[in-house]
C-alpha cells in the first residue's frame, strides 16, 4: 500500500481571506499585484498564527502591530510586528497597496519622537 504524501514545510495557512485582528477587515490573502500578505492593508496589524523561532505553525494567535518599518541591505520595505501576547518580533514585506500613510507615520515616528530633546543639537 502506497501513499501519496508531500512534504510540509512552515507557511502561512492556505486562505483567501481572514478578518484583520485589530480594525475588523476583510483582507484579502493576496495584494492588488497578486503576492501573499499575512497583514491588514488598511492598519497594518496582523496575527501571530506561525512560530518564528522553532518554525512551523504556532498557537499563540496574538495579535501582531506594526511597531516600525526597515529596509533590509537586500532592498524593499519590511513591516516590523511584535506580539501582543508573547512580544515575539517578526517582519514581512510590504505590499504595493498597504496604507502609504500608515508606513510613513512608521518611519518618521523616531525623528518626529526622538528618544532625546531636541535642543540638545543646539550645544553640539
Amino acid at each position: 500500500m502506497s501513499h501519496n504524501t508531500t512534504p510540509t514545510t512552515p507557511t502561512t495557512p492556505k486562505i483567501d481571506d481572514f478578518p484583520c485582528a485589530w480594525c475588523g477587515l476583510t483582507v484579502s490573502a493576496y495584494a492588488a499585484d497578486g503576492a501573499r500578505r499575512n497583514h491588514c492593508p488598511s492598519c497594518l496589524h496582523s496575527r501571530h498564527v506561525l512560530d518564528h523561532v522553532e518554525g512551523g505553525p504556532g498557537d499563540c494567535r496574538g495579535r501582531m502591530s506594526p511597531i516600525a518599518v526597515a529596509v533590509p541591505r537586500t532592498g524593499g520595505w519590511q513591516v516590523i510586528h511584535r506580539c501582543v501576547r508573547c512580544d515575539e518580533l517578526t517582519s514581512t514585506p510590504v505590499r504595493a497597496d498597504d496604507n502609504q500613510l500608515v508606513l510613513m507615520r512608521m518611519a518618521v515616528r523616531p525623528l518626529a519622537q526622538p528618544p532625546f530633546p531636541l535642543e540638545a543639537f543646539g550645544t553640539l
